[in-house]
């Protein structure tokens, strides 16, 4: 199974052009992957530089046919007769998606700091080797104090999902919406943490769970490259926000996972997002 991670900055290179098709092309190139997840994803959001207010979301989901699209926002504001305005995170997958789950995540006030709500989108997919859950999310950046709020919550979402892989009814329901599916406990979590791995959240991320049946997070790069320093995947080709690139960008996956990772790579080429692309593979 291949997957692509990636912030596509409502799908604006750094020539200035939005452009989703361009995104699309990017992706199929790097790897030709069964999930895509991305964070940055604009609906009717006009006044984002380079935007026409394009549905990104549908954009992006007709340039891979056959793709599941599971598309879930934190932002959902009203802009008169246009409708509304959306922006968040999209997964797509040519697995089947057995099931979507939308979280919007802790959003603390947070007094002279601008912020917004964020949220995290989760599909239960079947791989190859089983089922998997994958989530991907974009932690706010200008907040301390609410990003580690949302770092607790994804803790939580991860702890409160195993719980449900060993919590089925014993009555079945066979349609409706008590009809229960299983939730696997192995998950892949991807997105723009909006922090360096010396972070302490970072740690937090990968400490062991109380609960019994609740297998930790790893660093999918830390499991691949050893004790190799991540590969930078923001401020790669500008300074804008860092003089410095560093990686903000990462994808964790649970214990039973690790074993199975072919290859963790990071794409310091492209230009069509402030972003780089993180590319895993793991095996059937």
């Amino acid at each position: 199974m291949r997957l692509l991670h990636w912030n596509i900055q409502w799908c604006r290179g750094l020539d200035g052009a939005v452009d989703p098709a361009r995104i699309a092309r990017t992706a199929r190139e790097l790897c030709d992957p069964d999930v895509l997840c991305f964070q940055e994803v604009a609906v009717n959001f006009p006044a984002l530089e380079g935007s026409r207010g394009e549905d990104q979301a549908a954009l992006l989901a007709g340039e891979f046919p056959g793709y599941a699209a599971a598309f879930g926002w934190g932002v959902d504001v009203p802009d008169g007769a246009r409708g509304r305005r959306r922006f968040g995170n999209l997964i797509l997958s040519r697995l089947e998606v057995r099931q979507v789950h939308r979280h919007l995540l802790p959003w603390p006030a947070d007094s002279g700091v601008p912020s917004m709500q964020r949220a995290a989108v989760e599909a239960v997919i079947a791989a190859p080797a089983g089922l998997v859950r994958v989530a991907t999310t974009h932690l706010e950046y200008y907040s301390a104090r609410q990003r580690a709020a949302q770092v607790e919550r994804l803790r939580e979402l991860h702890a409160e999902a195993c719980a449900h892989a060993d919590a089925l009814p014993s009555e079945r329901y066979e349609s409706g919406p008590f009809e229960p599916f299983a939730r696997p406990v192995s998950a892949i979590l991807t997105g723009d943490f909006n922090l360096p791995p010396e972070d302490a959240l970072h740690a937090r991320l990968l400490e062991p769970f109380a609960a019994q049946g609740v297998p930790r997070l790893l660093d999918a790069w830390q499991q691949a490259h050893a004790a190799e320093p991540h590969a930078p995947t923001f401020c790669v080709h500008e300074r804008d926000y860092a003089d410095t690139p560093y990686c903000c960008d990462y994808v964790f996956v649970t214990e039973d996972l690790a074993p199975r990772l072919r290859a963790v790579r990071v794409d310091g080429a492209t230009r069509a997002s402030d972003h780089q692309p993180v590319i895993v593979e793991l095996q059937d």
